[in-house]
């Protein structure tokens, strides 16, 4: 599988950690969108595009967003979910990415085209100041 192209969408707050949103094509076939560029303590890397989990109200079933204390639909409390024994709550266990790499060399691959990408662009905005995104296989 090869990335045919990518588009960065340059983030323009400087002071926090996503630097930018990255649409990604595979083969001129498939495209993954809102890949995200993070600064992260050891320098810059990719975040795959994510969703918030839900768990149904016990007294309507509408699915509401983790941690809900009320229902959005019925207004009537609702519990936690049961998490097993010893998981501690945080972040990760909040959002499932909706597409990821499964092996090791090829998320090593996405992220060193989208981070290259996203040099060029932001290289590409200081210099000139044009919003022009998008890079095609053979600029990469």
């Amino acid at each position: 599988m090869e990335i045919t192209e990518v588009r960065i969408f340059l983030r323009d707050s400087i002071d926090k950690k996503l630097r930018a949103y990255a649409t990604v094509t595979f083969d001129n076939a498939f495209v993954v969108r809102n890949v995200k560029v993070i600064q992260g303590s050891t320098g810059l890397f990719i975040a795959m595009p994510s969703r918030k989990l839900k768990h149904p109200c016990p007294k309507c079933g509408f699915r509401n967003e983790y941690r809900s204390k009320f229902c959005n639909q019925c207004g009537s409390a609702v519990s936690a979910p049961v998490r097993p024994i010893g998981e501690t709550p945080s972040a990760e266990t909040e959002h499932r990415d909706i597409a990821h790499p499964i092996t090791q060399s090829f998320r090593e691959y996405l992220q060193k085209k989208v981070l290259e990408a996203y040099e060029k662009e932001a290289a590409n905005k200081q210099t000139t100041g044009s919003d022009y995104k998008s890079f095609g296989d053979s600029e990469l």
